[in-house]
């Protein structure tokens, strides 16, 4: 699925930043969540909630917040299936200068969302990456296989690939209407296109930076993601990044 599409081309005036949150049945987590983010940080964004199915159980919860914050918060059907198709679905809609794709069961990270918008707004980052590896960041819970992998592909993507973050897998992070104005989404499955506009980012040459962030393994709900499905996705572009400073300004 591509995200070229003339309606996220302008930015908006009224609002510098959209958060997407792509949803499957979190109904149990979703309000806690959105209570967490408006409560913890002092930026002023909107969130969209892109869901695949009207019978989604998040829908209701949504539809019966009686929070003042309600007003900031937008229904979007997916256009296709699947977390993929929901971020894209949510990169198309939103239409600030950022955008932070954010999960729906992520209500630890205190002020992430100033932090993140802070760096982008006072030093120019195209991508601000929530990393896990960094001093005040950390990750807990997570299977032995995913935490494995994981590590091994941020050490080597950031040590030898020289990609500058100590996290190039975490789906959180924000990205610049540039970004997502220059780079076709090639991806189609999972969270990859994440990686992949993040190697892009950093072969064309422009400012990545980063802030702790925090993540737990999730207590309700399933995951989506799928790490043995995804894999030979995630390693097209962990490939494509190892060569990426060698190739900055090819097109």
């Amino acid at each position: 699925m591509s995200n070229r599409n003339p309606a996220i081309s302008q930015p908006s005036q009224e609002h510098e930043l959209d958060i997407v949150i792509p949803v499957y049945n979190e109904g149990p987590n979703i309000l806690r969540t959105l209570d967490w983010l408006f409560r913890s940080n002092k930026t002023a964004f909107r969130v969209f909630i892109v869901y695949d199915k009207e019978d989604d159980d998040t829908i209701p919860v949504i539809k019966n917040i009686t929070h003042e914050y309600k007003n900031r918060i937008v229904l979007v059907k997916n256009k296709g299936r699947g977390p993929h198709s929901a971020v894209c679905t949510g990169f198309e809609k939103s239409t600030s200068p950022a955008v932070i794709m954010y999960p729906a069961d992520d209500d630890y990270n205190d002020g992430l969302i100033d932090r993140l918008f802070k760096k982008w707004k006072e030093e120019g980052c195209e991508i601000v990456c929530a990393s896990r590896f960094i001093k005040d960041g950390c990750m807990k819970g997570a299977p032995l296989l995913k935490n494995v992998l994981i590590r091994i592909a941020a050490f080597t993507l950031c040590h030898v690939g020289r990609i500058s973050t100590h996290d190039p897998s975490n789906g959180l992070r924000l990205f610049s209407r540039r970004v997502l104005n220059e780079f076709e989404i090639e991806s189609s499955q999972g969270f990859t296109y994440s990686i992949e506009l993040l190697m892009k980012t950093h072969r064309k040459g422009w400012k990545i930076g980063e802030v702790p962030a925090k993540w737990h393994e999730r207590k309700e709900g399933q995951s989506r993601f799928k790490v043995l499905k995804w894999l030979p996705a995630y390693l097209r572009w962990f490939f494509y990044g190892m060569t990426a400073g060698w190739l900055r300004g090819i097109k």
